[in-house]
């Protein structure tokens, strides 16, 4: 063969690969490939497709009514005694656990006058408040509280008043003067 038609053979040939290559590098680009086709990219195509709500759930959620002020908590009446029932009782069980209070045991020593602290005594309170006890049942009650009692926990029963609700709540004695120079 001539050697100037095997170059024009060869010249042929290579531009005809350079070409495929320049049409296959522009068909791995395209941003939706065809399906079952092997296209290799460094291009993630999924950023560009729309996920059509793909992980919301937002919408399957009932909707919630809007929050409402917090309107302050009025007292409840308190209920009195009559002869078939008791009235509101608070039971109150205090006793040294769960801290919730702390009391400082102080101690002085024979010599000398400086202080120290000798134990830190944590006391957790609970009370829980019955209303129109029967007083066949009152009794029963309070046998079982007795004799279940632990050592270290103190039991006690009264009347519930105007005084042990208005406790529950922390004084502000700062806002209690700036009310009453408003009125």
């Amino acid at each position: 063969m001539n050697p100037v038609i095997l170059n024009l053979q060869l010249a042929l040939h290579s531009r005809t690969l350079d070409r495929a290559a320049l049409l296959l590098r522009a068909s791995v680009s395209v941003k939706h490939p065809i399906q079952g086709s092997l296209a290799f990219s460094n291009e993630r195509q999924y950023r560009t497709m729309p996920t059509h709500g793909i992980g919301k759930y937002k919408h399957l959620l009932p909707k919630e009514a809007p929050k409402k002020k917090k309107e302050r908590q009025q007292m409840k009446q308190i209920k009195t005694a009559t002869d078939a029932e008791y009235g509101t009782l608070n039971v109150k069980v205090s006793g040294y656990a769960l801290p919730t209070k702390s009391t400082e045991v102080m101690v002085m020593p024979e010599q000398g006058t400086k202080m120290y602290v000798d134990a830190i005594l944590k006391t957790h309170e609970r009370i829980v408040q019955f209303s129109q006890l029967n007083v066949t049942l009152c009794p029963i009650f309070m046998e079982v509280m007795l004799k279940n009692q632990p050592e270290g926990v103190q039991l006690s029963v009264k009347p519930h008043t105007e005084a042990d609700y208005q406790a529950r709540f922390k004084a502000r004695p700062e806002l209690e003067g700036l009310m009453a120079q408003i009125t």
